[in-house]
């Protein structure tokens, strides 16, 4: 769906055309918080995004700290962060809640309702299931 490898079958369609018909604005359109949490250890949580993304996953006071020190949860919510403020219409997520306590869970579940309510989509695997109204879920 993110365009990295060719379809298996079928077609993707955006808006009634071809979404990888134009790979570059396929790209634009998306949110991706891969499996890794793509952090720099030498940027500081402020080097990766604004500080009012960091306020909607509790990191504001790590904001000048360089994110090596971190803990896995708190590296995961910056990458959370990172999607949330990039505000683009299609999340594409992978084990979005692995590291998470469940405060941050619910923060992350809040961000998800966000996105929904401003018309985005979330497209996520996962092997914990996301507590969101009106949701379809494909087990494969």
């Amino acid at each position: 769906m993110a365009g990295l490898t060719p379809l298996a079958a079928g077609t993707l369609f955006w808006d009634g055309q071809p979404a990888l018909a134009d790979k570059e604005a396929h790209a634009a359109r998306i949110g991706w918080l891969g499996h890794q949490d793509a952090v720099k250890p030498a940027l500081t949580p402020a080097e990766h995004v604004p500080q009012a993304a960091l306020a909607l996953v509790g990191l504001e006071k790590f904001a000048n700290l360089p994110s090596r020190f971190l803990s896995a949860g708190q590296k995961r919510r910056l990458a959370i962060a990172r999607v949330a403020a990039a505000q683009k219409p299609l999340w594409l997520l992978d084990e979005p809640t692995t590291g998470l306590d469940s405060a941050s869970i619910q923060r992350f579940l809040e961000l998800c309702a966000a996105q929904r309510q401003r018309g985005g989509m979330i497209i996520a695997s996962t092997h914990t299931p996301i507590e969101l109204p009106d949701t379809q879920v494909l087990a494969l």
